[in-house]
């Protein structure tokens, strides 16, 4: 079975090959994520190429595979034409920016259509903002763009990980767009991971939902909050409701083999994710 590289997700202030892999190394990451705009507002930076040469080099120095997150402000199913405007040249400068730091991959929040009057229109208008930018990153060899189900409320497009079946069918189950599962999403939407065999149950139906191989991320979180909350809110590994068993039936499970783990857990340590890198790296198989 091949290993799950476990690593987290990376600061970047300060320049981002100077901030990001000295925090890389200190946590003994296998897999970096950064952010390349401001995760809560839609200015879009063109960043520094040198540190564009650096962080990328060093990557591939260390054997780190990188992924983007996009800011957390992109919807593109909001009822608010800006909105989806913003939202879509977000994700175009991400797939831009990723290219230029060798990123494998971009990760979005699949958005909400927020009142009940939009959420028929909201499909459609996701396929008609998403389509190009998929067509577009898969014909210039661009990152790929990964879906991350939500934490569930505010009339979200995908929060089960069922939801995401309508989702795909929107664009066509078109092939540059993968699926990054988030553990404490899954667990805020609904999906009891911490009863034994929890775990493997919702990435049996993950599988069977999207298909084999669209997983192509894991962000490895516990919760702060219980099954089925909606709430958002991470934890550190085995200190939330969630538990240390259900991740090590996670790594064990034949979807997770050979997809990175990114861990987004809280930290204001030196040593930043370094404790949860070594705890997940303990209970790979």
């Amino acid at each position: 079975m091949l290993l799950s590289r476990i690593g987290s997700h990376t600061r970047t202030s300060g320049g981002l090959a100077k901030a990001a892999l000295p925090y890389a190394d200190a946590a003994d990451s296998e897999a970096v994520q950064v952010y390349v705009s401001n995760s809560r507002g839609w200015a879009l930076p063109p960043g520094d190429p040198k540190q564009d040469v650096l962080f990328r080099d060093g990557c591939a120095e260390r054997g780190l595979p990188a992924y983007i997150h996009a800011s957390l402000l992109v919807n593109l199913g909001s009822p608010t034409g800006l909105t989806v405007e913003r939202s879509a040249l977000t994700l175009a400068h991400a797939l831009d920016r990723g290219a230029a730091i060798g990123a494998t991959a971009v990760v979005f929040h699949a958005g909400s259509s927020v009142d009940e009057a939009h959420a028929d229109k909201a499909l459609h208008q996701l396929r008609e903002a998403l389509l190009p930018l998929l067509d577009r990153a898969a014909a210039a060899g661009l990152p790929k763009l990964l879906v991350e189900p939500s934490a569930g409320g505010g009339r979200s497009l995908a929060s089960k990980v069922q939801d995401l079946g309508p989702y795909l069918a929107a664009v066509e189950d078109h092939p540059w767009l993968g699926v990054c599962f988030d553990t404490c999403h899954a667990w805020a939407a609904g999906h009891d991971l911490a009863t034994p065999g929890g775990m493997t149950a919702t990435l049996d139906a993950l599988v069977a939902t999207v298909g084999p191989g669209r997983l192509q991320l894991i962000h490895a979180n516990d919760s702060k909050d219980e099954c089925g909350s909606t709430r958002d809110r991470h934890e550190t590994i085995g200190q939330g409701r969630i538990g240390t068993a259900p991740f090590a039936e996670l790594l064990a499970h034949p979807a997770a083999a050979g997809v990175p783990v990114i861990v987004e857990t809280p930290t204001e340590k030196h040593e930043g994710h370094a404790a949860d890198i070594a705890l997940l790296k303990s209970l790979r198989p």
